[in-house]
């Protein structure tokens, strides 16, 4: 069974911790923050309403809604949800506590729909998938994060973090719901989602950063993440809404 049960216990380590998993995830979204709000401006080009489903402590959220946009961050953890909230600079984010497989939003209420670090974190991805399809307006953009199911991502992302990374939870990430590309781009069409980019997301292995977080065991803070063709591993994408 999948762990999601340590996020209710993090509190403000969510933003400070450096020897637990979170620490990686912030490292992550360091890089792949901007590309959403990139690519956001690059595809839209104004200011948009955007869902962020699984929103965490608003690692995304927080960020989209600085730069103009409308935003609003789902999760059924509610102390992440106020650490969340108290990050929020400006205020303007709604944080709700809601299920992703009955999301409380009428059909074709955003531009833009996002589930990052959320997909191989649930046992029916497909549902989400569809609910994140109804609420996104024909010709909005799906942004979706997660980890391709391989002994590769195995080894570096389950195994790895155990390994290298003190105070991993138990079953953080469980190898069957990590999803393959292939299986992901099913899921998407099949609710009228066309995937229209794929990039690999894998961590700078070869840097003193990394020696020093298999060293002690805890995560630099300049330790960081690079895009890559090869989805072999973490990989992001984006899907647009068919309007017919």
């Amino acid at each position: 069974m999948i762990n999601n049960e340590f996020y209710n216990d993090l509190g403000d380590e969510w933003i400070h911790r450096l020897d637990h998993p979170v620490a990686l995830l912030r490292r992550e979204n360091a890089v792949r923050t901007p590309w959403v709000i990139q690519e956001i401006e690059q595809r839209i080009a104004k200011q948009v309403s955007i869902l962020d489903i699984g929103c965490g402590a608003g690692f995304l959220s927080n960020p989209l809604a600085k730069m103009g946009h409308t935003v609003t961050g789902i999760d059924l953890s509610e102390s992440s949800l106020a650490v969340a909230k108290k990050q929020d600079s400006t205020d303007t984010v709604q944080y709700l506590q809601a299920n992703a497989y009955s999301l409380p939003f009428p059909k074709d209420s955003f531009d833009v729909v996002c589930a990052m670090d959320v997909l191989e974190h649930i046992e029916e991805p497909n549902l989400l998938i569809a609910e994140g399809a109804r609420v996104l307006k024909p010709g909005g953009l799906f942004f979706f994060h997660t980890f391709n199911r391989n002994v590769f991502s195995y080894l570096t992302v389950i195994k790895g973090m155990e390994w290298f990374v003190k105070n991993t939870p138990p079953n953080l990430h469980v190898y069957p719901l990590f999803i393959r590309p292939k299986e992901l781009q099913d899921h998407l069409e099949a609710y009228k989602l066309k995937p229209i980019h794929w990039v690999g997301l894998a961590p700078k292995i070869f840097s003193f950063a990394t020696l020093k977080m298999l060293l002690s065991r805890t995560v630099p803070p300049n330790f960081s993440f690079r895009f890559t063709r090869s989805l072999l591993s973490g990989y992001c994408g984006i899907a647009q809404k068919q309007i017919f």
